[in-house]
């Protein structure tokens, strides 16, 4: 290479517009890798389980999950517990409801009128629908009664400890 083409090689690389061979791509000025930190784009790959180490969910063999650290995109215990993680680092993290979906609210729990629910519900089915403003909700059938139906509005995973397998994929 002539030395002028050399040293816009070489400034390409120390300002971080091209990788550099000899640093990847999660290197940052001082050669300190980056974390997981607040306002960047973090993509995970995750296992998510609960006390009787059944698994809820998990995007293992598949697209990351991403999203902005400190944007609360994501269930606060989740998010504080990758803070300051790098790229390809595990963790396992426990998560308790109050740092999750929530403890169990028992007025979110709700007697209606069973002739206001479709016929052929079961107990443990959700129900999708509209309240008097228009906000989309969601209810679990808890109980039938004769007369009535108990809907339950707090999330599913309320009141339940979560237990997380996560890998940091990217950082950007």
């Amino acid at each position: 290479m002539n030395k002028i083409k050399w040293w816009i090689f070489l400034g390409l690389i120390l300002t971080g517009l091209i990788g550099s061979p000899l640093h990847s791509a999660e290197t940052v000025k001082g050669d300190k890798k980056m974390t997981v930190a607040e306002g960047k784009t973090i993509g995970i790959e995750y296992t998510l389980k609960l006390k009787d180490d059944s698994v809820i969910d998990t995007n293992v063999g598949a697209e990351p999950l991403t999203y902005i650290q400190g944007s609360h995109q994501i269930i606060p215990g989740l998010e504080k517990e990758l803070e300051g993680m790098k790229v390809g680092e595990i963790k396992k993290v426990t998560v308790n409801p109050k740092d999750g979906y929530g403890e169990i609210n028992e007025k979110a729990v709700v007697e209606v009128n069973k002739e206001l629910i479709p016929k052929d519900v079961k107990v443990g089915m959700q129900l999708q629908g509209r309240n008097a403003d228009g906000q989309a909700i969601s209810a679990t059938i808890k109980e039938i009664k004769e007369k009535t139906v108990l809907l339950d509005h707090n999330h599913p995973l309320a009141g339940k400890t979560l237990f997380f397998d996560v890998k940091v994929l990217s950082i950007d």
